[in-house]
C-alpha cells in the first residue's frame, strides 16, 4: 500500500471522509488559502459517492414532497457542473412513459413546468410531450409520455477531480488512512491517523470537517468521544448493469405501481444501468450489497416497460450504496429528505467541528461552499468562494467532440475508441498522461480493451489508485470488459507498481529524517 504523504505537523483544517462532500470541502478550503489535509480510511469515493445512479439532476420526484428549495438549488448546480466538468458530465434526455393508473398527466405536466423554470436553464432543452411510435423500445401499450433534460456523471471521477483540485491548491490527500482519535487540546485538535500498515501519525488541526458520509454519526462515538447532534437514516440503493436493452440515446424514468421510480440509463456505450431501489438499511455500511429481492424488483420493472426482456442471467455487474440521509422521521425510505444540514460546535470560539448530515451528489459543490463559509468564520484571513466558475481539473474545454478531434490530430496513432474514453475520463489531462508517447508502443503493457500501462501508471502515481478495484471500477469502468485472466495480470502489475512506490517513499522518508 502507498504510504500517506503527510507534509505538515499542523493544519488549518482536517477533513475526515474522502467522498464527494469531503473532497469538495477540501478543494474549496485549500483554494481559499487554508492548509488542508484529508484522510480517507479506504479509497476515495469508495462508498456512497461511487454507487449513485450516475446522475446530476434536480430530482423531479422530490417535487412531490414539496422540496422546492432543494430542487431549485440542484437545478442551478446542474448548470454550474455542466460547465465545470464537461469531460465527466453530459446532458441526457429522459423519456417518461405515462401510465394513466399512476400519476395523472396534469400532475406530471405541472411538475415538468416547475422543473423547467425553478432555476435558470441555459444549456439544456425544455420538456415536451411525446407520442411513442412502433420504433419505441417501450411496450406497445405505452403510447404517450414526456421528455425532459438532466445530466449523466461519472460519480467516482467527480470525487477524484475534486481531490486533484485540492491537491493542486496544496492539500494533502491521505488515502487508506483512518482517523482513530481526535480531541481538543491547548495546541489544537490532536488527531491520530492510522495507515493501513498500522503506522500511527499524530497531527494537529485548528478545525475539523466531519464528512464521513454513512459514518458521520458513528464517528462521534468511535473517534470524537461525543454524542452526535443529529441522527441519519441509511437508505440502500442498488443497481444492475445489463447489455443495453435499446439503441436510443435517451434514458428512461419509469413509474412503478408502488410509487417508486426506476431509471434505465445508457451506460458506457454497451450497457444499460437500471436502478435504484430505496430500502432501509441497518447493517454495516461497508458490507452493503444487492439482495435477490432487489434484483427481481429491478428486472420486473424493466420487463413491465420494455419489449426487450431481461433475466438475472443477463446481469453483467451490480452495485449497492448506502445514502446517509438526514433522519426527518418520514414514513418511507422514498420520502426521506435529500436535503443537507450542518452542525458546528466550538470551544470558546475556537477549534470548530463541522459535521455534514445528508446531501446528494448534485449539490455537493454548493454544500462544500456553504460548509467552508461557516468554517471561514474562524479563519478571517481566508479567501472568497471560488469554485462556481472554476473548471475541475481536465475540464477546461467546451465540447467533447472538439477535444476528441484535437486529440486525434495530436495522437493520430491512437485508437479512436481509446481517445473517446480518455476525453470523457480525463478531459485535457489526456495530454499530460500521453506526454511521453509518440507511438502505440509507448503506451506500455496492453491489458486489453484499450487499457494500457501508461494509463495505469498515471492512476497509481497521480490519482491515488492502490488496488485492482480502484483501477477497474472507480478510476475506469474497465471491470465491465476485462476477463478474469486479464484482471489477474493487471492485479499483479498494480501490486508491483505500488510496492515499488512504497519503497521509494520509505527511502525518501529515511533520507529526509537523516
Amino acid at each position: 500500500m502507498q504510504a500517506s504523504l503527510i507534509t505538515k505537523q499542523s493544519y488549518d483544517l482536517l477533513v475526515i471522509g474522502g467522498g464527494v462532500n469531503g473532497t469538495g470541502i477540501a478543494a474549496d478550503a485549500a483554494g481559499r488559502g487554508l492548509s488542508v489535509a484529508l484522510c480517507e480510511m479506504n479509497d476515495l469515493g469508495s462508498a456512497t459517492s461511487s454507487n449513485s445512479s450516475k446522475l446530476i439532476h434536480g430530482g423531479l420526484r422530490y417535487l412531490e414532497y414539496y422540496e422546492f428549495r432543494l430542487v431549485r438549488e440542484a437545478l442551478a448546480e446542474r448548470e454550474v457542473l455542466l460547465g465545470n466538468a464537461p469531460h465527466i458530465i453530459a446532458p441526457l434526455r429522459f423519456q417518461l412513459p405515462h401510465r394513466p393508473h399512476l400519476r395523472h398527466a396534469w400532475m406530471i405536466r405541472a411538475g415538468l413546468f416547475l422543473y423547467d423554470n425553478l432555476a435558470k436553464r441555459s444549456t439544456l432543452k425544455k420538456s415536451v410531450s411525446l407520442t411513442f411510435t412502433k420504433d419505441s423500445p417501450l411496450q406497445e401499450n405505452m403510447r404517450k409520455g414526456f421528455e425532459y433534460s438532466d445530466a449523466s456523471v461519472d460519480d467516482a471521477r467527480l470525487v477524484i477531480f475534486n481531490a486533484l483540485a485540492a491537491k493542486q491548491h496544496g492539500a494533502d490527500i491521505l488515502v487508506q488512512t483512518k482517523c482513530i482519535s481526535a480531541k481538543r487540546t491547548e495546541q489544537g485538535w490532536c488527531v491520530a491517523l492510522q495507515e493501513s500498515n498500522g503506522k500511527v501519525t499524530e497531527i494537529y488541526a485548528k478545525a475539523i470537517a466531519n464528512a464521513a458520509g454513512p459514518w458521520v454519526a458513528s464517528l462521534f462515538d468511535d473517534t470524537l468521544d461525543e454524542t452526535s447532534p443529529k441522527s441519519i437514516r441509511l437508505i440502500k440503493g442498488s443497481h444492475i448493469i445489463v447489455p443495453k436493452i435499446h439503441t436510443q440515446s435517451q434514458a428512461f424514468i419509469l413509474q412503478n405501481e408502488d410509487g417508486r421510480i426506476v431509471f434505465v440509463i445508457p451506460y458506457q456505450d454497451d450497457f444499460s444501468l437500471i436502478g435504484t431501489t430505496d430500502v432501509e438499511y441497518l447493517g454495516d455500511p461497508s458490507k452493503v450489497a444487492i439482495d435477490q429481492e432487489e434484483i427481481e424488483y429491478l428486472i420486473s420493472v424493466s420487463n413491465a416497460h420494455f419489449k426487450a426482456q431481461i433475466s438475472a442471467q443477463d446481469i453483467v455487474s451490480t452495485y449497492s450504496g448506502v445514502r446517509p440521509l438526514l433522519n426527518d422521521e418520514s414514513d418511507s425510505a422514498q420520502a426521506v429528505t435529500r436535503d443537507y444540514t450542518f452542525e458546528v460546535s466550538a470551544v470558546a470560539g475556537k477549534l470548530p467541528l463541522l459535521s455534514v448530515f445528508g446531501g446528494k451528489i448534485t449539490t455537493y459543490r454548493k454544500l462544500s461552499q456553504v460548509a467552508v463559509d461557516k468554517l471561514c468564520e474562524y479563519f478571517p484571513s481566508a479567501g472568497a468562494p471560488w469554485t462556481k466558475d472554476a473548471p475541475l481539473p481536465g475540464g477546461d474545454f467546451s465540447s467533447r467532440e472538439v477535444l476528441q478531434t484535437k486529440l486525434e490530430a495530436q495522437f493520430p496513432w491512437m485508437p479512436q475508441a481509446v481517445i473517446k474514453r480518455f476525453v470523457r475520463s480525463y478531459g485535457t489531462l489526456s495530454r499530460y498522461i500521453l506526454s511521453n508517447c509518440s507511438q502505440l508502443a509507448d503506451l506500455g503493457q496492453d491489458f486489453g480493451f484499450g487499457l494500457y500501462g501508461v494509463e495505469v501508471d498515471y492512476l497509481i502515481a497521480d490519482e491515488w489508485a492502490v488496488t485492482l478495484e480502484d483501477v477497474l471500477w472507480r478510476r475506469t469502468k474497465m471491470g465491465l470488459y476485462l476477463s478474469s485472466d486479464q484482471q489477474q495480470v493487471l492485479d499483479e502489475y498494480i501490486q508491483l507498481k505500488t510496492t515499488t512506490a512504497d519503497e521509494s517513499s520509505l527511502n525518501l522518508e529515511t533520507s529526509v529524517n537523516r
